[in-house]
């Protein structure tokens, strides 16, 4: 049982029951994807912007729109084209014949929730365009800065780069990213359970119903912020992301925004467990996910098919997990 020192603020316990009523929600209409789904909502917990990279039709979109009504945040859309201008994106000044002044007409980044969708099918300046967007939380046109809303949130789709008419997104906006996500198939029983449910509502969704509000989404960042880490999870996480820099089939390993991201992502595991306090395993089992998209592979291993992930699996077997004392507490407290 977590307790809260300062009245009026949540415990992690109860976050961790709002955001466990919010997933089960959205379970509803994205089938078969609780571990997906779980990412997401650490990134939501954590104030991080998120990737979700894999083929079409494997409800990307439905996952960002579902999370954007579950949470009950303003919501846009985005979808990237070969045409689209960095303008498209932020907004730009256009000329009111009524007052004979520039008037600036605010572009979809103004908004809680941004589905940048197919954002790899936008060529590289467009990309660029929400750099500062989601690492700053605000935008600057014709030299005049303006804030963002609070929370802000980016959800991006990404077909993998093999996929026809694709760029890749520069290493400094992966960097912004604070996990990576993919999807895959459904089993033959989740695909069933899909293709039944939506005959059953007979509606081509399933209508979610709000459980938060952007307050809420701010107040279960505040305490992720009060998590406790211990000094030997700190040093697992600097060893896993120097581990990257460090590997022969790794070119360039991970940033230390990296580190900052990982370490982040296991406070908010905590907070989505219940607990006020990190222990190993939510700094392990986030590694693939904070800092697969981080690294580049030497080109050679392009040619025999080994991808990032694969190499962080590696790292991640081969570096100690450390045994702390709140490990020992939590067995303890789990036995008793």
């Amino acid at each position: 049982m977590t307790t809260d020192p300062t009245p009026g603020l949540r415990t992690a316990e109860q976050v961790g029951e709002e955001a466990g009523a919010v997933l089960r929600e959205i379970g509803r209409a994205v089938v078969g994807k609780p571990d997906a789904l779980e990412l997401v909502m650490l990134g939501v917990l954590a104030g991080g912007h998120v990737l979700v990279e894999d083929l079409p039709g494997l409800g990307k979109t439905l996952l960002a729109r579902s999370f954007a009504t579950t949470l009950g945040l303003d919501f846009r859309r985005i979808q990237f084209t070969p045409d689209l201008l960095p303008s498209d994106v932020t907004g730009t000044p256009l000329y009111d014949q009524r007052t004979g002044e520039m008037v600036f007409h605010p572009g979809p980044v103004f908004t809680h929730l941004l589905l940048a969708d197919e954002i790899n099918r936008t060529p590289p300046k467009t990309q660029a365009a929400l750099l500062e967007a989601m690492a700053e939380s605000q935008v600057t046109v014709d030299g005049e800065t303006r804030p963002l809303a609070d929370p802000f949130l980016v959800i991006a789709t990404a077909n993998p780069v093999e996929y026809e008419g694709t760029y890749s997104l520069p290493e400094a906006q992966l960097d912004r990213f604070q996990l990576r996500v993919r999807m895959g198939y459904l089993t033959a029983r989740e695909e069933l359970a899909m293709l039944r449910a939506r005959i059953d509502r007979a509606a081509p969704e399933a209508v979610l119903d709000r459980l938060a509000g952007p307050a809420d989404v701010v107040a279960w960042r505040a305490v992720v912020e009060r998590v406790e880490i211990d000094d030997d999870l700190l040093e697992y996480a600097v060893a896993l992301v120097g581990a990257t820099r460090g590997h022969p089939q790794i070119s360039i390993g991970a940033s230390p925004r990296g580190g900052l991201a990982l370490v982040q992502l296991a406070r908010a595991r905590a907070v989505l467990d219940g607990r006020d306090y990190v222990v190993p395993e939510d700094v392990k089992s986030l590694a693939v996910p904070a800092l697969a998209h981080r690294v580049s592979l030497r080109p050679e291993l392009w040619v025999r098919e080994v991808s990032t992930d694969d190499v962080l699996r590696e790292i991640v077997g081969s570096v100690g997990t450390p045994a702390t004392r709140r490990t020992a507490a939590a067995v303890t407290n789990a036995s008793s």
